[in-house]
């Protein structure tokens, strides 16, 4: 799933050069450690429904809004749609035995509400054949042996919830997605030990109400809608996450938890106070936004406090405000801290424009012209960041156990078609082994670490454009044929061997590729 790269204040530009030289070798925080994780580590991979299912219109299911989205002309590349997408909803069970055959025990992948609410409430009525489906579903992986973690809301809303309430601008859509989740804990939670909530708010909150880049496609540069989508999503999260706590914990003996997309930032200049400034500005906004209100003290981040009185001001809106029940409801509704990482960004102070300067303030974030560069223009390899932002978890929240919930890196869809993903291959060991050293050196809980994704799958905006699968699918295919990367093969390895331990066949490999994959310029146009 691709972080959306947003703020609440200016557009972002990436900017080559650092005052800094964050992308000079150190053989102290760089050199590869080998070693095992911890008995009982979770390995998984992940998908999300509208990217994968196909089967849009198809048993009663209802329109999503990323349905409407990317029917409409202009808003994805090439026209693309996940109308058919991978087929999962066909083929769900073809794609078991790909997690079979890689020796996964675990598996992510969301529900679609509008496949099992046609019209996205509890009286509009239950769509039997869409609860069927994911009941096989489940009881093919565990009929496999792999264990499934489920993600409640990963985008797709019910378009008829956005027709009817304005979607996440609207507080009145809490009552709506608790009898959603509560219907999901009642009737899959017999199965269901791991659930989360949602999948990256601060993502389909800014991509789909700052930008517009994402469904439904608002754009609003005051910040009120994405400020107002957060917030609505908040108090959402922790009334599901209460009810499963009253209800259905001692029946179920799971645990319920938030994915969140968190980016790591460093100032271009340490000894520059604005430039730090700007980056503890940027890191309110990617990580403390979300992660404040659950796992600190129940309130927002200082820049978004100031910008809500800012709106509040200036537009004389209510709301916005948690009260004091809202905060205790809210604090601490997490089993676990769901993190979704894939890159790291160099943060610079940047003069404020007259047209800005009613908004947080201003600032450009840059990349070392050394960290190789995915396909996907935000996504640069910078595995050292994954395990300051780890570190940043346990001394900020309170020592939690961490899920990594998503990590991984894209490649161009290209003839012929990048089998040999040598780059995806350095990315997720430099990264993997980046959470041993979080573990093993930090102290850090991390109990799992999940790879993005399963299959190459509908990239959101990107279309079929952008490719973050461990096997390829042919789009082209009716059929949609899935084959392994080489990927899938070191995937596996890593599994088998729980980490990097010395003496295996895996270690060696990942020594003999360290240096090539940790100093060249771009994975892209050397491998």
């Amino acid at each position: 799933m691709m972080l959306i790269l947003w703020t609440l204040s200016v557009l972002l530009t990436t900017v080559y050069g650092a005052v800094y030289d964050y992308g000079a070798y150190d053989p102290t925080r760089d050199d590869f450690r080998p070693g095992r994780l911890p008995d009982g580590f979770i390995w998984s991979t992940a998908t999300a429904s509208y990217q994968i299912e196909g089967g849009w219109d198809v048993d009663g299911k209802g329109e999503s809004i990323w349905d409407r989205f990317s029917h409409t002309p202009g808003k994805v590349q090439r026209g693309d749609t996940g109308d058919v997408a991978c087929d999962s909803y066909n083929k769900y069970g073809e794609d078991v035995q790909l997690m079979k055959n890689m020796g996964l025990k675990y598996y992510r992948f969301s529900l679609s509400w509008p496949r099992i609410f046609p019209n996205g409430t509890l009286a509009g009525g239950v769509n039997q054949d869409g609860v069927n489906y994911y009941n096989r579903l489940i009881d093919e992986l565990l009929a496999n042996g792999i264990t499934p973690m489920v993600t409640l809301y990963h985008w797709d809303l019910p378009q008829a919830i956005e027709e009817m309430y304005g979607g996440w601008l609207n507080e009145e859509i809490v009552e709506h997605y608790h009898n959603y989740a509560t219907f999901a804990f009642q009737t899959f939670g017999d199965r269901v030990k791991l659930w989360l909530t949602f999948n990256e708010p601060l993502s389909f909150c800014g991509g789909g109400y700052l930008t517009g880049e994402h469904a439904p496609g608002i754009q609003d540069w005051t910040t009120e809608s994405s400020l107002r989508c957060g917030h609505t999503v908040l108090k959402a999260h922790a009334m599901a996450w209460h009810t499963y706590d009253t209800t259905f914990r001692h029946l179920q003996g799971g645990k319920v938890g938030i994915a969140l997309s968190l980016l790591w930032a460093e100032p271009r200049d340490p000894d520059l106070p604005a430039d730090v400034q700007a980056t503890d500005i940027v890191l309110q906004i990617y990580q403390r936004w979300f992660a404040r209100p659950i796992f600190g003290d129940g309130e927002y981040p200082p820049v978004i406090q100031e910008t809500i009185q800012k709106l509040r001001s200036a537009k004389k809106l209510e709301g916005l405000e948690f009260s004091d029940e809202d905060k205790s409801l809210i604090r601490g509704s997490a089993d676990f801290f769901g993190v979704n990482h894939y890159t790291t960004s160099i943060v610079a102070s940047k003069p404020i424009d007259i047209q800005t300067q009613n908004l947080l303030g201003s600032f450009e974030q840059t990349a070392a012209p050394e960290w190789p560069r995915a396909e996907s223009d935000w996504l640069f390899a910078v595995p050292w960041g994954l395990r300051r932002l780890l570190k940043y978890i346990k001394d900020n929240y309170g020592d939690p156990e961490v899920y990594i919930t998503e990590n991984g890196w894209s490649d161009g869809d290209v003839q012929p078609p990048v089998m040999e993903d040598t780059g995806r291959v350095c990315y997720y060991m430099t990264y993997i082994d980046e959470v041993l050293k979080a573990i093993e050196e930090d102290g850090v809980k991390v109990r799992a670490y999940t790879a993005w994704s399963l299959m190459d799958n509908f990239e959101w905006a990107r279309g079929y454009t952008e490719r973050f699968g461990l096997h390829f699918v042919n789009f082209t295919d009716p059929n949609r044929s899935r084959t392994p990367k080489q990927s899938a093969k070191f995937y596996s390895d890593v599994i088998a061997n729980n980490g990097f331990p010395e003496g295996s066949e895996v270690t060696k490999m990942v020594r003999d590729m360290w240096s090539k994959c940790r100093t060249q310029k771009t994975l892209k146009d050397e491998l």
